[in-house]
């Protein structure tokens, strides 16, 4: 009860926290209204028309890359476990390479406005295009639940709301601003909002970090083993007698631990390439070139990032210490926004934590816009309406999808509330590897490949990973699950990435050979040399 007291007076002022987040949503508002001026044409609503350079880009998908889970999860995540912390730090960066060298030039050359464009150019289209964008409805959704139980957890701690209804109210709020943002400036709007955050989040982090190896000499060593002196001596059972500085402390011990960070190791690594909204970026560009330049500034802004996030998490656990982190509402994603009050006082605390709430609102935003446009052009124009849909139908229909989207994540987020938030995206992750990445792969690289093997990929690896996660302890039979109270999860591993990732692979290489149905040698053709070359993905963007 001391810590919690303790962490309760510690956020500042809530006067000056809450101003400063107010000005920040006026200020990305007035540039979400001034860019929203051209948003009649489905390609100016899903995609911005492709008028994005390079550098635009780049830091875009930057700021929709980083989200709640780098800054407030992983920092907490190190803060408490260490080593162990910074296995989502490193997972998530080696994501993105696995991303670019496999699949995001050729999906941006091949499609148009959605990953469904891809997947169904050489295939039956509406049957897989029905099956990509449920499969993007859903890992959208999980990925929306862990942005809004980040929000709950930021917003719980600056205006020091510790009842479960007051972070609902906070959630509900997150949910409504995002829907604005994205009825109002649709892609080009959502990609100004993420332009902003990622420049205000890579700069707060450079800072806060700057500030931590000030504080210690720029010596790490020292900042480690100040960290590490944090563990030993502390009487509070959840961080007693903990090694920070080497694996375990988080999955160490039994066999079932180790095969679970496995597991979330493969969910990390392999689930950015299967992410919609992050492919859904490079369509922003007008030509491979640009494309190609918004890789390289994108890479250079993620890797340093990640890197700060060593020093903020160990700075956390040295200059904070554990207990009061895990006494603070939102638990250990409050340790970044605690940081900086220790570093910088109550102004540093609220623009930290409004960059925070940036983060938040532009990701939601940005998942927002893709989760719609994959409903209204994939579902609604191209299977309901057989292509006959306008553009004004799709963009209308898209906007009333994330009005839906936005209430099914507040009900989400508020049941996931509590729950760490890099720990939540990593069952994102795995839910996009399990359902979009083997099809992708399969796609874009075996002429074989068949729409049997798609279907049977896309619904064997969604399904078999969302009833995995059900009967997981994620959801049921631990302290830490988002249902407490009950138990009735049977399968053991947290993150289910282990067994339904390779499961998908198999059905689908299963699904195409029991089929007889062997393609179309021209659309293969075509494909193969649209994804290589770039031929035809400008009038595609343009059209």
């Amino acid at each position: 009860m001391t810590t919690r007291l303790a962490a309760a007076e510690a956020v500042g002022n809530p006067t000056v926290n809450i101003s400063i987040f107010i000005a920040f949503v006026a200020i990305t508002m007035f540039v979400v209204i001034r860019a929203s001026r051209k948003n009649t044409s489905a390609s100016e609503f899903f995609t911005a028309g492709g008028g994005f350079s390079g550098p635009q880009n780049g830091i875009a998908i930057a700021g929709d890359y980083l989200s709640a889970a780098s800054f407030l999860g992983i920092a907490g995540a190190i803060a408490v476990y260490g080593y162990d912390g910074f296995l989502y730090s490193i997972g998530f960066l080696v994501a993105w390479l696995v991303a670019l060298l496999l699949v995001a030039e050729l999906l941006r050359n091949t499609g148009r406005f959605t990953m469904a464009d891809v997947l169904s150019f050489r295939l039956k289209e509406r049957p897989v295009r029905m099956a990509a964008a449920i499969s993007t409805l859903v890992v959208s959704l999980f990925y929306l639940l862990a942005q809004m139980a980040g929000a709950g957890g930021l917003v719980a701690l600056l205006l020091n709301i510790h009842s479960k209804s007051g972070q609902a109210i906070v959630i509900a709020v997150v949910g409504v601003l995002m829907i604005v943002y994205v009825l109002i400036g649709g892609m080009k709007g959502t990609t100004w909002v993420q332009i902003i955050k990622a420049v205000l989040l890579i700069a707060g982090a450079a800072i806060m970090t700057a500030i931590v190896l000030i504080k210690f000499g720029f010596n790490i060593s020292h900042l480690m083993g100040e960290a590490q002196s944090m563990f030993t001596g502390s009487s509070d059972s959840k961080v007693a007698a903990r090694d920070v500085l080497a694996p375990g402390a988080k999955y160490g011990g039994s066999t079932e631990s180790k095969i679970n960070f496995l597991s979330l190791g493969l969910a990390l690594v392999l689930g950015t390439a299967g992410l919609p909204h992050v492919l859904m970026r490079f369509y922003t560009v007008p030509t491979a070139k640009e494309a190609r330049r918004s890789v390289v500034w994108a890479i250079t802004l993620i890797g340093a990032f990640y890197l700060f996030t060593l020093v903020l998490g160990y700075g956390a656990a040295a200059l904070v210490g554990p207990e009061k982190i895990l006494g603070a509402a939102g638990g250990e994603n409050a340790a970044a926004p605690l940081l900086a009050l220790e570093l910088g006082g109550t102004v540093l605390l609220g623009i930290i934590s409004a960059v925070a709430f940036a983060t938040i609102l532009a990701v939601v935003a940005g998942l927002a816009i893709t989760a719609s446009a994959s409903f209204a052009h994939d579902i609604y124009a191209s299977v309901i309406k057989r292509g006959q849909a306008s553009e004004t139908d799709q963009v209308r229909v898209s906007r009333i999808t994330v009005v839906v989207l936005g209430v099914a994540s507040i009900v989400l987020g508020i049941l996931a509330n509590g729950q760490n938030i890099a720990f939540l995206v990593a069952l994102a992750f795995a839910v996009a590897a399990s359902a979009n990445l083997p099809t992708i792969v399969f796609s874009l690289y075996w002429r074989r490949f068949n729409t049997r093997g798609a279907l049977w990929s896309m619904y064997g690896g969604l399904i078999s990973c969302i009833v995995l996660i059900v009967f997981s302890p994620a959801v049921s039979g631990t302290a830490k699950s988002m249902i407490k109270g009950s138990d009735f999860h049977w399968f053991p591993l947290e993150n289910p990435g282990i067994v339904s990732i390779p499961l998908a692979f198999v059905l689908g290489i299963v699904g195409t050979l029991t089929s007889r149905d062997r393609g179309n040698p021209a659309k293969n053709a075509e494909m193969e040399v649209r994804s290589l070359t770039g031929v035809g993905a400008e009038g595609a963007v343009a059209h």
